[in-house]
């Protein structure tokens, strides 16, 4: 009989089991509650990862529309849009003007190109280089009536040494200075490149300094026109001595055209190395698609430098970035060496975000199987402890137990186990416990009805 009502109990804890509140949801469901906080983190990474993708967007500094800088931003575009990056193009006067642009956060503006000699790091510690991508030769053209382009010719000359925010400007002031031809012009102007060549040919000024590639257009009007000629920087040794920036080339006689044999000489130019620059903060994936870029637009031979000498792992001005840095020992990431762009960079963040989450997660998934069973038998392990405690009176010789004081804490102490919701796979462990709180309640009343007889007696 008394196993048949423990049977009856067991199925009606069972069926209450089954049907708990809400408030032992988390105890009978904690297998659900992990898989739900795992999802809960991805959810978390995978917001963080969307997070830290590249914009699709890159406004670029380059030069006044028609210059070969800005040409140079157009082929840059062209690639770019070929994995899905918008470059937007900012014309400028110039490298003046690309870097005031790039040191202000607000202009948006993030890559651009620069002269060399026009900053430092301390002046600009929020810009870096990615290399070299050429030189840019310093060009002092005049016209033929004036007999040379020097100190004696040049006087009260009128000369034009390009716009404000250009750095063609900046470095034909230095030069200037330096050789005295400021001292002794008769007027200086600021115009443009091709305003410059169009003044020239029509005299209305008597030379022009311009900073430009070689195939420029407008060095290559100019290097045509039967009344201009191109000057030779007699001192090149003794200026790129002082401006460790400036470098000595030579533009071999006949270069502009063979048959005319312009020019007729060899023509010694002073050049700085021009540098692709951007905001330290652009995206890293974005500075070794502008890295790759470089290396399809540069790398070509030309008459100033040889096939491969171009983006040069160089920093006139600038520290170089550490991105260009390996780009330029080991190459583009291998994921983008592989993958389209867009996906490879969602490759490359992902494995970034996820494997350190899964080093936290894996372990804590296993331990916490663990930690939930100890936390599960600590409840039942209290009223263990409870009950042996009732026990050790009951068995003390030396003491007279309050026989009705102890029933009553077991009472108390099987209406707690009754009342204890724990998963199903716990239940063996409490039918235990309030089995043997059956048995020290058989003993007590055993122990009760003796001490009667003996009052009786």
């Amino acid at each position: 009989m008394g196993i048949i009502s423990w049977s009856v109990k067991k199925a009606k804890y069972e069926k209450r089991s089954a049907a708990l509140p809400t408030r032992g949801y988390l105890q009978r469901d904690w297998r659900f509650w992990a898989v739900a906080a795992t999802l809960a983190l991805l959810a978390v990474a995978g917001g963080v990862i969307i997070a830290s993708l590249p914009p699709r967007t890159i406004v670029m500094a380059t030069g006044p529309e028609g210059s070969a800088d800005y040409e140079l931003g157009a082929r840059y575009r062209e690639i770019l849009a070929r994995s899905g990056v918008v470059v937007r193009l900012v014309a400028t006067a110039g490298s003046l003007e690309n870097l005031k642009l790039l040191r202000d956060p607000n202009s948006r503006v993030s890559a651009g190109f620069l002269q060399g000699g026009l900053t430092n790091k301390e002046e600009s510690p929020s810009i870096e280089s990615l290399g070299t991508i050429g030189y840019e030769p310093l060009w002092l053209f005049y016209r033929s009536n004036i007999g040379g382009a020097n100190l004696e010719t040049l006087a009260g000359r009128r000369l034009s040494i390009g716009p404000d925010g250009s750095g063609g400007r900046a470095l034909a002031l230095e030069i200037a200075a330096k050789t005295g031809i400021a001292t002794i012009v008769g007027e200086l102007s600021g115009f443009g490149p091709e305003v410059a060549a169009d003044k020239l040919k029509a005299g209305d000024i008597d030379a022009a300094f311009i900073v430009t590639a070689w195939d420029s257009p407008v060095i290559q009007k100019l290097a045509n026109a039967e009344d201009i000629k191109l000057a030779s920087f007699v001192r090149a040794d003794a200026l790129a001595a002082l401006y460790p920036f400036l470098n000595k080339l030579i533009l071999p006689a006949g270069i502009f055209d063979f048959l005319t044999n312009r020019p007729p000489t060899d023509v010694i130019l002073l050049a700085p190395k021009a540098s692709l620059v951007v905001r330290a903060d652009l995206h890293s994936a974005l500075k070794y698609l502008l890295l790759a870029a470089a290396t399809k637009i540069h790398s070509q031979p030309g008459i100033f430098q040889k096939a491969g000498q171009f983006p040069a792992p160089e920093s006139i001005d600038l520290p170089l970035s550490d991105d260009a840095t390996l780009f330029y020992k080991s190459g583009r990431p291998f994921l983008q060496q592989h993958l389209p762009f867009w996906l490879a960079t969602l490759v490359e963040r992902m494995i970034i975000v996820l494997i350190p989450m899964a080093a936290v997660i894996y372990p804590l998934l296993k331990f916490l199987p663990t930690v939930y069973d100890s936390f599960m038998r600590s409840k039942i392990q209290r009223l263990y402890a409870e009950m042996r405690s009732i026990e050790s009176t009951m068995n003390e010789p030396a003491l007279d137990p309050n026989l009705d004081l102890m029933s009553q804490k077991l009472d108390q102490l099987e209406q707690r186990a009754s009342g204890m919701r724990l998963p199903p796979a716990y239940a063996a462990l409490l039918y235990t416990l309030r089995s043997h709180i059956g048995l020290i309640r058989g003993r007590l009343t055993a122990g009760r009805a003796k001490d009667q007889s003996r009052s009786m007696a």
